[in-house]
């Protein structure tokens, strides 16, 4: 086992010298799979994931975001332990409503819905998060010429960042919510027939594992909000502060500490009591529960050495999982913690580039990493897959068979 993998496998076990989930070896699982390449999520590790986050954020409501990872099982099974359910889409509202989450706890969220998407959401009664004017326009059209109402809350663009995070999602110019210094028009808006307006939606940035950041972003956050309920007279039934919570990938990074994070938002809760009194505060996260607890796997097909550098050539790359490849070239490129999962416990060790079947040097899973000493059928695991993995690759590309997926 690799130095650097080691860190980002300690949520699972070793069994006869190989990868274990569910008390399963990795061999086990490929049987059950059924073929490799296959992403492989633990259901356990999901669990722990959400026991945690609720010691350390009793006062909160969770909600999960679908993007992150859309596979119905494993939706069915975090709807069971949060909340409520973001979406992001048609399809994923579809998936939302199949779940035991309640319509009222499910928010539909994106800067560029259908109308289609737009009546989808009206008729199930879910909370559209609103991203402009326009939306906001579309939404009272189609709500009154349906003779119903909408549920809306109002995503907003702040005059702040969330620094540190891997993508910006708020402050400065953006495609996402609606800028704050705009919101006249929208609060004389929300007085129309066809709408009924529930809270705001606050999403800062993704990937952060700076809890000082994340301190500064519900600061602002709270203050805010604060500062607008006094210019609007606003009554708020819920305040979804986004997430961003990140995990570690790369050599370096640490597991994000969630005790200052907690206590801060506890004397946020204090602070501003006549805010939250009767609103409810939504953390929505989605790497952050399930990323840790999925694998890819794929099986090594052929091993060459080209001019002193050694190529393990695997059945799975960046149709698969892009952003372990590099997201079709960055310009700095990071290894993600890669394993021989089957080979767990061996001292032999060597430099290898670990690369997938398509014929682009784009495809590389990892680039000169010391592990074992590996053999033409090993398995080759790439953790931190539970979360943008499957769905998020262009799995088309070059017209390869596609992965399965499977949740123990």
């Amino acid at each position: 086992m690799s130095q650097k993998a080691h860190a980002a496998m300690t949520q699972f076990s070793i069994k006869d010298g190989e990868l274990a989930i569910a008390n399963k070896t990795v061999s086990e699982l490929v049987q059950i799979a059924g073929q490799t390449p296959c992403y492989i999520y633990d259901r356990n590790v999901i669990a722990h994931n959400i026991e945690q986050l609720r010691e350390h954020f009793p006062r909160v409501s969770l909600h999960y975001a679908i993007k992150a990872n859309p596979y119905q099982p494993l939706v069915s099974f975090v709807a069971n332990l949060v909340d409520g359910l973001d979406v992001a889409s048609g399809k994923e509202l579809r998936t939302a409503l199949a779940t035991s989450i309640s319509a009222d706890d499910i928010s539909f969220a994106g800067p560029g819905k259908s109308s289609t998407e737009l009546l989808m959401a009206i008729a199930s009664g879910v909370t559209i998060n609103v991203e402009s004017k326009t939306e906001l326009e579309r939404i009272i059209t189609l709500a009154q010429a349906n003779n119903t109402s909408a549920n809306v809350a109002l995503r907003l663009n702040p005059d702040f960042e969330l620094k540190s995070s891997g993508m910006k999602m708020g402050g400065g110019s953006q495609q996402f919510g609606i800028d704050i210094e705009q919101l006249d028009p929208i609060f004389e808006l929300l007085k129309a027939d066809g709408v009924s307006f529930k809270g705001l939606h606050i999403f800062t940035g993704s990937q952060n594992l700076n809890p000082q950041s994340l301190i500064s972003a519900h600061d602002n956050i709270f203050a805010l909000v604060q500062r607008l309920q006094q210019q609007y007279s606003f009554v708020l039934e819920h305040l979804n502060i986004g997430g961003g919570f990140g995990i570690p990938y790369f050599a370096g990074e640490q597991v994000l500490d969630l005790e200052p994070i907690a206590e801060n938002l506890n004397s946020l809760f204090d602070q501003y009591k006549e805010l939250v009194q009767d609103c409810e505060v939504i953390l929505e996260l989605g790497r952050y529960i399930v990323g840790n607890s999925g694998i890819y796997v794929s099986q090594i097909t052929d091993k060459k050495v080209s001019r002193g550098q050694t190529y393990l050539i695997t059945n799975g790359g960046l149709h698969h999982h892009l952003a372990a490849s590099g997201n079709f070239g960055q310009v700095i490129r990071k290894n993600y913690p890669v394993d021989v999962a089957n080979k767990m416990i061996s001292n032999d060790k060597e430099i290898v580039n670990v690369v997938g079947p398509l014929c682009t040097p784009l495809d590389i899973l990892a680039s000169k990493m010391e592990l074992p000493v590996a053999d033409i059928g090993d398995y080759i695991v790439v953790y931190q897959s539970g979360a943008y993995g499957f769905t998020a690759s262009p799995r088309d590309f070059l017209s390869h068979a596609h992965p399965v997926e499977l949740m123990l």
